[in-house]
Order: structure tokens, then C-alpha cells, then sequence
């Protein structure tokens, strides 16, 4: 097939006319005609599409040239192909959370099944893994030392100049027969093959919508006509999507990671306490609702976590990002919370925050979900030597209160501000200090704790009241089903003050509304603003102390802890 049209100029016909064919090609030998890789360059081979997303982006944003035989889209290579390695192809992804660096030679064998279809690929990949560094070397290959040196550059935080000068300097310290890479391009160059690619995908500045699927080829968002682009070709705002299927492959391509993914099943102590999420009661729900799931040891239950943070490290700079984490909940209490364990699946770009708009961000990790939920994917269990189908599910939402208002969709500010209580919210304003409080937390003990009876500890009435009950997912959904999302800045204005205001975009996950809890709050803020605040009140540390004048005004106001009450000295006012 006559490939010169790759090399033309990209709005000449004969590279319109190339583009069709190519397509044409692309869909003929798809497996999955909706999920075929785009070879663009601003998807890089990390997205994926249908034959018009396909067309589309290679129309708007021209074909990489190096993909002279197209080994992604199902054609064979010969001797004739000048064909040139595919640097960034999504088959060919490593996730460095959750490999060792120091293990090499298991990463060959875990990328072999990938590039199977690019021997040239693997068997440079091969070649560097067993080339000594130097002639004489018995303790590093050239892809070990890379390997190690990048290890060095992630952690302490090298910026890409630092990193190429001290490959030049090193590699000029070495004996002169070394293979080292002497710049940062070649080093990233030689790793790509079992590198981690991300999609890059195009928002709208407003929140609107992601410029992919039926949106790919607008310029514009067809909600409130905002540009793309802030100049020619530079999107206006970008979320970076990680896909997260390649790199559970991965992981169960390690045979000691393989064997942690079942620790809840195999190894967990079981004796009524409750150390881990295995021994919850929402662990036992799933495990009875969806027996097809919950009988396979190996399918996986994700907690995701998200909030703002400042990438300049600076607070008066107001710039918020907004990574989002996958928990791997099947894996022992003291791995699922480490570094390599946690997973970087979406980074949200600022400079502002997306708040209730971060439903528009979330589809495509949603989309993977439902996906890994309903069909799954086949992986290869290094530990059992076995191929499986994996699968896997949301277990949770972990968040501070007001990431859990924007994830579940209710309004956590104001007088109505608990998703449990709703509209029984007991809610008292005060008026020196104009915040709202809430004491009403008496009525959850039982109806003959002593609490109940105490006055002047608490609000100086004794509590009668009963706590609500919290409704089910199915009674929420029927609440919330009905609810037309209109996303965006320019009409946060409609969105209801109080109560729910969306129907989250979990609840497309089928199974979402069949669980107990799907929002939990992390301990590290409650720590942190509830218990700090106590303390330091208590204890009258400076700065930390809560005890002011409108606070001791507020108390007189509500008729308890008269005692406390400002004194008048003259000009000054005591606090005693």
C-alpha cells in the first residue's frame, strides 16, 4: 500500500484521500471497531476511537510519520517495511507504582505478551536488557542502568536539563566502550517500549464537556460557544487520562503481586475484627449480591480518592490540581495504602477547581469501570499460571466534606448541610460568630443513654429527638434519577442551594446504588480539623484555640455555660 501520503502536506487532498484509506484499513481489521488506537499526534497512540474519531483527529491534528507499518491496525510487517519502532503505543504500558526498578528481567517477560506484534521492538528491548554496560560490566545492562538512573530522577525530582547532564558527565566517566544514553530524549527514548502512556484530552475552559467521542472534532463547546484552543493548536485546558487495565495487567504479571491481590481471600485473619474493608459488611454484601464477582478472588475493589493541591507549592498563588487515585482494596492493610500500590488514573487541571463539574472529568475512568464490570479483560496470572478474566469494581469514594459534596452530589454548605440528615438537619445559626452548627448529634445514641438527659454539657435541653434514617442507594437513586445534569460555569447559577443537585455520575456503575455506604470520609481531615480544634481549645494553645469573645457571646445568646461569659474591665473586655 502506497504510504507517501503520510508524508504530505495535511490539508492537500492526496493526505485526505490517505487518511480514508487508512481508516478503511483500521476499521476492516479492528477487534473492537469503537476502541481502535489513534495514531495522531496529539493522542500519541494513547486514546482510542470509532472510524469518524479516527478520521477526525488525524484530519485536525495529522498522522505520526514514524508509523510507516501499522502493526496497531492489523497489518503484517515484512523485510520491504521501513518500519520504525512506535515509541508511545498504549499496548506498551508500565506503571512505575507498581514495579521494582530492580527487577528487569521480569519486566522483559511481562511486556513480551504486549509486543508480540512489534518483534523489532521486543527484541531490542531483549538486546538491551542483556548489552553489560561496558565490556567487562557483570553488574548493570544498559536497561538497568537507565532504569536505576531514572528511579533517582523521579524521586528527587530532576528536571529533564539536570537529568541529560549528568548522563553526559557519566557517561564520560565511564569506560569509553559504554552504552549509556549521554540525554534525557535518548534515555526516554529506550524506555518507551515499557513506558506508561496517558491520554491527553481536551476540555472546555467552562467545564462543559471533554472534547472526545461525538465532541472530538468541535472547536468550540456546543454549550457555551467558549474555544478549544487559547491560540492556535494549544488547548485551553487539558485533563491527562492514565488508563488503568494495562497496568492491572501488569500487576498480575508480577508473581508476587499476583499472590498479595488475594490476600483477602487466602490469608486474612478472620476472628470479628475489623482490620480492613474485607471484614466490613458491605465486603459480605457483594460477595452475596454479585456471587459471579465475588467467588473470583482475583477481581479487584477500587477505592478512589481525589481533592485540590496547590502544584506550586505556593498559597497565594490560586491554582488548583486535582489528581484522582485508585486503592487497591485486595491487597494486605499494610500494602494498599503504599505509594506503589496507589494509582494516578486521572489529573485534573486547574487554575480552578472543578467542583460540581467533576462528573465531565470522570467518564472516562467510568467508562473503564463499567467495562471492567460488565465484560473484563483477560490477563495472564503470573502466580497461578493461568490466563483469567478480571474484573473489577468501586468499592468506595474516599474524601474530605467538600470533595464528598462534588463526588456524591449534594450540598454540604449551608443549614441543610448533611447528606444523611437532609432536610431533619438540626442546625442552629450563630450570631457573633455567623457560622451555622449542629447539635443534634444526641439523637443517634440510644433512647436510654445517659447523654440524652444532660443539659448544660450540651445545648442546655435534654434530647428527645430520633435520628433519621439514612435512605438506601435504591431510595436515593429513585431521588436523583430524574435529574438533568447541566454542567458547566455558566450555569452553576441554576444548580439548587440546598439538597441534592445531581445525579452523580457513579450511578452509571451498575452496582453503585446496591451499596451500603458509597461515600466515606477520610480520618486524616476529621483528625485534622475536628480533633486539633478540641485540643487546642482545651489546652489553649496559641493560634490553635477556638475560645474567642463571639464565641463566649454566642454561649450567652443560647442561655448554657453562663460562668463563661466575658467580663467588662473598664475599656477591655476578659475572657476567664
Amino acid at each position: 500500500m502506497d504510504k507517501k501520503w503520510m508524508f504530505a502536506d495535511r490539508f492537500s487532498e492526496e493526505y485526505e484521500n490517505g487518511v480514508e484509506e487508512f481508516v478503511k484499513f483500521a476499521v476492516k481489521h479492528a477487534t473492537d471497531r469503537d476502541r481502535i488506537i489513534c495514531p495522531c499526534l496529539d493522542c500519541c497512540y494513547g486514546g482510542r476511537g470509532n472510524g469518524d474519531v479516527l478520521q477526525n483527529h488525524l484530519l485536525a491534528n495529522g498522522i505520526d510519520r514514524s508509523y510507516t507499518c501499522w502493526k496497531m491496525h492489523g497489518e503484517m510487517s515484512n523485510n520491504n517495511v521501513d518500519f520504525q519502532n512506535n515509541e508511545t503505543s498504549e499496548s506498551n504500558e508500565f506503571d512505575t507504582n507498581t514495579f521494582d526498578y530492580d527487577r528487569v528481567d521480569e519486566m522483559v517477560d511481562v511486556v513480551e505478551e504486549d509486543l508480540r506484534d512489534c518483534p523489532k521492538m521486543f527484541e531490542r528491548l531483549v538486546s538491551d536488557s542483556e548489552k553489560p554496560l561496558y565490556d567487562g560490566c557483570i553488574k548493570f545492562t544498559r536497561m538497568s542502568a537507565v532504569l536505576k538512573l531514572y528511579n533517582l530522577k523521579a524521586r528527587n525530582g530532576w528536571s529533564d536539563k539536570s537529568f541529560t547532564d549528568l548522563l553526559t558527565l557519566m557517561k564520560d566517566m565511564l569506560p569509553q566502550d559504554n552504552v549509556l544514553p549521554d540525554r534525557n530524549y535518548e534515555a526516554k527514548k529506550m524506555l518507551c517500549s515499557i513506558g506508561m502512556s496517558y491520554e491527553r484530552i481536551h476540555a472546555c475552559p467552562n467545564d462543559c464537556i471533554l472534547f472526545r467521542n461525538e465532541y472530538a472534532s468541535l472547536n468550540e463547546c456546543p454549550k457555551c460557544n467558549v474555544s478549544r484552543y487559547k491560540k492556535q493548536f494549544i488547548p485551553a485546558k487539558v485533563v491527562w487520562y492514565l488508563p488503568i487495565i494495562p497496568r492491572f495487567r501488569r500487576m498480575f504479571s508480577s508473581e508476587v503481586d499476583a499472590k498479595h491481590l488475594t490476600w483477602h481471600k487466602y490469608d486474612r485473619i478472620r476472628d470479628g475484627k475489623f482490620r480492613h474493608p474485607a471484614d466490613s459488611p458491605q465486603w459480605a454484601k457483594i460477595d452475596h449480591d454479585y456471587p459471579d464477582f465475588g467467588k473470583e478472588a482475583r477481581n479487584l475493589r477500587l477505592a478512589l480518592s481525589t481533592d485540590g493541591m496547590n502544584p506550586h507549592g505556593f498559597q497565594s498563588i490560586p491554582n488548583t490540581v486535582w489528581p484522582v487515585i485508585l486503592v487497591i482494596y485486595n491487597l494486605p492493610p499494610w500494602l494498599c495504602m503504599k505509594r506503589k500500590f496507589m494509582m494516578l488514573s486521572m489529573l485534573i487541571s486547574g487554575p480552578n477547581q472543578p467542583g460540581n463539574d467533576i462528573d465531565v472529568y470522570l467518564a472516562p475512568l467510568i467508562d473503564d469501570l463499567k467495562y471492567l464490570w460488565e465484560t473484563g479483560v483477560e490477563v495472564y496470572d503470573r502466580y497461578k499460571k493461568e490466563n483469567f478474566n478480571l474484573r473489577a469494581m468501586l468499592f468506595g469514594t474516599i474524601n474530605d466534606f467538600p470533595a464528598y459534596g462534588n463526588l456524591s452530589g449534594y450540598s454540604v454548605k449551608g443549614k441543610k448541610a448533611c447528606p444523611i440528615c437532609e432536610e431533619k438537619t438540626d442546625t442552629l445559626r450563630l450570631h457573633n460568630c455567623q457560622k451555622n452548627i449542629f447539635l443534634g448529634h444526641r439523637r443517634f445514641l440510644h433512647s436510654n443513654h445517659r447523654y440524652r438527659g444532660w443539659r448544660k454539657a450540651f445545648n442546655g435541653k435534654p434530647e428527645k429527638g430520633v435520628a433519621p434514617v439514612a435512605l438506601t442507594g435504591d431510595q436515593l437513586f429513585e431521588k436523583v434519577k430524574d435529574m438533568s445534569n447541566k454542567f458547566g460555569k455558566p450555569f452553576a447559577k441554576d444548580l439548587v442551594k440546598s439538597g441534592w443537585k445531581k445525579k452523580s455520575i457513579f450511578f452509571e456503575l451498575p452496582y453503585w446504588k446496591s451499596l451500603y455506604v458509597r461515600h466515606f470520609l477520610d480520618a486524616m481531615h476529621i483528625e485534622k480539623n475536628v480533633f486539633d480544634c478540641i485540643i487546642g481549645t482545651l489546652l489553649n494553645v496559641l493560634g490553635k484555640s477556638k475560645d474567642s469573645i463571639n464565641a463566649r457571646l454566642d454561649l450567652v445568646d443560647m442561655g448554657i455555660r453562663t460562668e463563661l461569659a466575658p467580663v467588662e474591665d473598664g475599656k477591655r473586655t476578659l475572657l476567664l
